[in-house]
């Protein structure tokens, strides 16, 4: 599923130019990926597109008939308290890496959810960092920001590459 994420970022660089999930499938199908992997990550895209509406939506004005929960964004001197479920499944070194990019300013709350839903939904004991770093990819993407060319460089490092001085 994550070889189509990927290839999903690099080829619809700027997700307006992403195709509907039906034409995606089938473009997907004449690259050569397998279809369960295409089901699979077309399914979780569409939870993301879900959760970048949601989101799109708590930054609109708020309106007289949404709920104040909703129009209430989280406090900034607020702490995210993590379940057993989303400690497991993260594991320390995605938790770690979330709050390093919380507390650098460029993963907002609202981001952070969305990261914390879309890594929840894959199928798996414990999410590796390198899958979490192209699940904040995919949240970058679907909201329409590009992150910060140091982040990006963090998030796209492959440490298995790197040469040590």
């Amino acid at each position: 599923m994550f070889e189509v994420l990927v290839y999903v970022y690099e080829n619809y660089w700027h997700g307006d130019a992403c195709p509907e999930l039906s034409r995606l499938e089938r473009k997907l199908n004449a690259v050569g990926f397998e279809s369960n992997e295409i089901r699979d990550a077309l399914n979780w895209l569409d939870g993301l597109n879900l959760a970048a509406q949601g989101a799109q939506r708590l930054d609109a004005t708020p309106q007289p008939d949404m709920p104040q929960a909703m129009a209430t964004l989280q406090s900034p001197s607020s702490l995210r308290v993590y379940s057993l479920a989303e400690q497991d499944h993260l594991g320390a070194s995605g938790l770690g890496f979330i709050c390093f990019l919380e507390s650098s300013g460029v993963l907002p709350s609202p981001m952070r959810e969305i990261v914390i839903d879309r890594a929840m939904a894959v199928a798996q004991d414990e999410i590796s960092l390198d899958k979490l770093k192209i699940i904040i990819l995919m949240v970058y993407w679907s909201l329409g920001h590009e992150p910060d060319a140091l982040i990006l460089d963090e998030l796209s490092d492959d440490k298995a590459k790197r040469t040590a001085h």
